[in-house]
């Protein structure tokens, strides 16, 4: 099994960011517009339509508010299993760490998927730096 760990800095208040990662429907709004085009809720299934035309259902796992974690599965796509988690940490009082682990199968998709993960960090970045007032 892969293990992909992405890291990023984000210079808005760890509040903001935790509320654009929680907001499980609203990735294309809040998080990843533009990347993720659009999401329709059913339940606590998000299904999600990237720029590149994949849609995929993803299962929310877990929404920890003390921990400011979310995890979550995906199915469909090529993965044969994928479970991820986003968890934003304070990297002092207007500056933000986000963790975003991704665990998949097949092994070969590690590359793939680790270099789609940068490019949709790059977006949140922008995204929220964008919207910050800091």
């Amino acid at each position: 099994m892969a293990s992909i760990r992405k890291e990023i800095l984000i210079d808005a208040p760890p509040e903001e960011v935790w509320g654009a990662v929680r907001d499980f429907g609203a990735v294309h709004r809040r998080l990843a517009p533009g990347f993720v085009v659009d999401v329709r809720l059913e339940g606590d299934v998000r299904v999600v339509t990237f720029a590149n035309g994949l849609v995929v259902r993803e299962p929310l796992v877990d929404l920890d508010e003390k921990a400011r974690r979310l995890a979550y599965a995906a199915v469909g796509g090529r993965a044969t299993h994928y479970n991820a988690s986003m968890q934003v940490f304070a990297d002092g009082p207007s500056r933000t760490r986000l963790v975003w682990i991704i665990d998949l199968l097949p092994h070969e998709l590690a590359g793939p998927v680790g270099a789609i993960a940068e490019q949709a960090l790059r977006v949140a970045k922008q995204t929220l730096e964008r919207r910050s007032p800091t």
